[in-house]
């Protein structure tokens, strides 16, 4: 399973931002009732979540002391559980930038009172991709030394030629 990349990412925020930027623009004063602050909320708890289990991830698998070895199959599961909140995160994240952008352009009540919901939510976002790039980076394994490799193996990996 190949790292998120940061260049994905990016593009799925950039194309949110835009649909969400065109469709505000059309619907804001006909159909949307006041930003609710539950989704900045949920976006928030995950990001805490998420980093606490990188933090934890991470001194495990590094074998320090105080700490029990980590379950080769809850890694897995914390790197697809990374990957996806990655990705849901820099979706959300364009969804309120394209937001938060279109209310600072508005001048009226409705907008001026949207805009902390909409800034929130987009911190909200960010943290949660970063937590989750770090769960992700905390899942691996730590490279062996020069002394630990497998003679005949290039890379420190056995059976990788």
């Amino acid at each position: 399973m190949e790292p998120t990349r940061i260049s994905a990412l990016v593009m799925a925020a950039l194309g949110t931002a835009a649909v969400v930027w065109l469709l505000i623009s059309s619907l804001y004063y006909r159909a949307l009732p006041p930003l609710p602050w539950l989704p900045v909320v949920i976006l928030a708890g995950l990001a805490v979540l998420e980093g606490y289990a990188a933090g934890n991830t991470r001194s495990r698998i590094a074998g320090r002391p105080g700490r029990e070895p980590v379950n080769p199959l809850l890694v897995a599961r914390f790197v697809v559980l990374a990957k996806a909140s990655a990705l849901a995160g820099a979706i959300f994240a364009g969804g309120y930038a394209g937001v938060t952008g279109w209310l600072f352009i508005e001048q009226t009540n409705a907008a001026v009172n949207d805009r902390p919901a909409a800034g929130a939510g987009l911190l909200a976002s960010v943290a949660l991709v970063v937590a989750a790039l770090w769960l992700e980076r905390s899942c691996r394994v730590p490279e062996e030394s020069g002394d630990e490799r497998e003679p005949g193996s290039r890379e420190g990996r056995p059976g990788r030629h």
